[in-house]
């Protein structure tokens, strides 16, 4: 798998587990939904209080697993950070794109978060032959 097969991988599946480091050290996972840009950053929104958010800005190591279900899987990690003016604006189109269903609100109090990869790898686990393999994370 390449960067261009990661993008339109997680825009198939669309929703993954991130994990982000608790205050004591220890992981703790989230349901999201998870888009990606051309570029290969994964975008997940939150409300601004929640633990996800909170470690994120304490600690910015995240781990994101996506698919399962059909029997491959997306394991990642990589650095998240939490998006303010002109990246926010670029990020939140994406996500938006991805899922138009989620109507433009400013009535919550959202944070929107990208995580650039550092490590990725695909694993096929169909008709019992296992294969996984490291993504080339450039273009």
């Amino acid at each position: 798998m390449n960067l261009t097969q990661l993008v339109a991988y997680v825009r198939a599946h669309g929703d993954g587990v991130v994990s982000t480091v608790g205050p004591n050290g220890a992981p703790q996972g989230s349901y999201v939904a998870v888009a990606a840009t051309e570029g290969g950053e994964l975008i997940f929104n939150a409300r601004s209080t929640s633990r996800k958010v909170e470690n994120v800005r304490r600690d910015a190591r995240a781990a994101l697993t996506i698919g399962g279900g059909d029997g491959t899987t997306l394991q990642c990690q990589g650095i998240a950070e939490l998006l303010e003016g002109g990246e926010l604006a670029r990020c939140a189109d994406a996500y938006y794109t991805t899922f138009p269903q989620f109507a433009r609100s400013t009535a919550g109090d959202i944070a929107f978060v990208r995580v650039r990869l550092e490590w990725a790898r695909f694993g096929q686990y169909v008709g019992g032959v296992f294969e996984s393999n490291d993504v080339g994370l450039t273009s």
